[in-house]
């Protein structure tokens, strides 16, 4: 019996020294704004925010780059607390450098840098959404070669290990391009996906969702009427490319690049900006009517010089083309993203005698450790600090309360 006792008290132990262990959430269980945009610059973020929380919206998502040599913790915790104040919910494409024409192979020995850079910043919402790489089934994307098995080993690696450092990681694939054809510097979406299937059948079990570049072709200007592997609902065919593959899971869809390309000044033959309104009016019906569908961030926002400037929804003048416009006009929802919170009293002025509304509070010293900012004259329900328990902030005192620092608040132990 006391073997018995002893074992028990080895297996449950270890439970009851885990605090405040989240995972990924359905991104849809709660209201969620599915508008976003996709920026090159983090001095974009105010834009995004005036364009994919507008009319009614709020907690859109933002998609951006970062670069193996970028990873600066304090730049990005820098981004992400501006994006939290705006916010905006960013969806993270993790990218390597620029060799020649092409960008390098991600070094394997390299996964625990993008572990601990991660690790370091303080995310926005419960979920990390995270894409590894980019179009790989283009050679100029993979250090000048088409390699699924290399990709899958690659992203078999990064998924699992960034998933055991933190299980609030939502990862994806990096998007492929639909319409890449078979030749010596690409290779189709479908020979592409047969073969990393082959080497890998159970490759997605590490796939949180489905990043898709679902894009009007050809030569970006179809219109949004159309359907199948090369249209904005490219991600149709590649969702029932994976069953007929042998995929069972049902994946979210994040359509990560979209759009048309327009006139610039430079190329008069491409559509014209004004047309593009009712093309993304057409667009949006079809995103925000598909319940797969989690967010779309078309590309991109502030582009000024080729080759993407067809593409950009800011002019070269700092003015918007008139989709911009278009797009704030259209209503939208007020998502609502589980956040952590974590509250830590640091001493107590007052003790908990303070009469309001029937309760009892004190006055104390907190530090926010979650993601929430505490807002001034507003309620919030969080969990104790490395303790058990819940407390319950009447408000903030004097002045807001962002993540990573110290206020005096009015609370009360639940």
């Amino acid at each position: 019996m006391r073997k018995v006792f002893i074992s028990l008290i080895l297996i449950i132990f270890p439970f009851l020294l885990v605090k405040n262990v989240y995972a990924i959430e359905n991104p849809t269980a709660a209201d969620n704004n599915k508008f976003g945009i996709h920026i090159i610059d983090e001095n974009d973020l105010d834009d995004a925010t005036r364009l994919v929380n507008s009319s009614g919206g709020d907690w859109g998502y933002v998609t951006f780059v970062i670069r193996e040599d970028e990873r600066d913790p304090n730049r990005w915790q820098k981004v992400f607390d501006r994006a939290r104040r705006l916010h905006l919910i960013p969806i993270v494409r993790i990218a390597t450098k620029q060799d020649g024409d092409n960008w390098s192979k991600p070094d394997p020995d390299d996964i625990s840098g993008w572990v601990n850079f991660f690790d370091s910043l303080n995310w926005v919402v419960i979920n990390r959404y995270v894409v590894i790489g980019n179009e790989t089934n283009h050679a100029s994307e993979w250090g000048g070669e088409v390699n699924p098995t290399e990709y899958g080993d690659y992203f078999i690696n990064i998924a699992k290990r960034i998933k055991v450092s933190n299980p609030d990681y939502f990862v994806m694939m990096g998007a492929f391009d639909a319409s890449a054809p078979d030749n010596k510097a690409h290779m189709s979406e479908e020979r592409y996906l047969t073969k990393l299937l082959q080497k890998y059948p159970k490759i997605f079990d590490d796939v949180d969702g489905f990043a898709s570049h679902s894009y009007p072709n050809p030569d970006f200007s179809a219109p949004p009427t159309n359907k199948g592997q090369k249209s904005v609902r490219a991600y149709e065919w590649e969702l029932s490319l994976l069953k007929r593959l042998g995929v069972k899971k049902d994946l979210p869809v994040f359509v990560t690049e979209t759009g048309w390309a327009h006139q610039t000044d430079s190329d008069k033959t491409l559509l014209g900006a004004d047309s593009l309104n009712d093309y993304y009016k057409s667009l949006y019906e079809i995103y925000l009517n598909d319940e797969r569908v989690v967010a779309f961030t078309p590309f991109v926002l502030n582009y000024s010089s080729p080759p993407f400037d067809k593409f950009s929804w800011k002019k070269t003048d700092g003015t918007f083309y008139p989709f911009f416009e278009a797009t704030q006009k259209v209503l939208k929802i007020k998502g609502q993203p589980h956040r952590i919170t974590d509250i830590e009293i640091l001493f107590e002025i007052v003790p908990q005698f303070i009469k309001k509304d029937d309760k009892v509070y004190a006055v104390g010293v907190a530090k926010n450790w979650g993601q929430s900012i505490w807002l001034k004259d507003t309620k919030i329900t969080g969990d104790e600090h490395e303790n058990a328990g819940r407390i319950e902030i009447d408000s903030p005192l004097f002045t807001d309360v962002e993540p990573g620092k110290i206020g005096i608040i009015l609370y009360r132990r639940l």
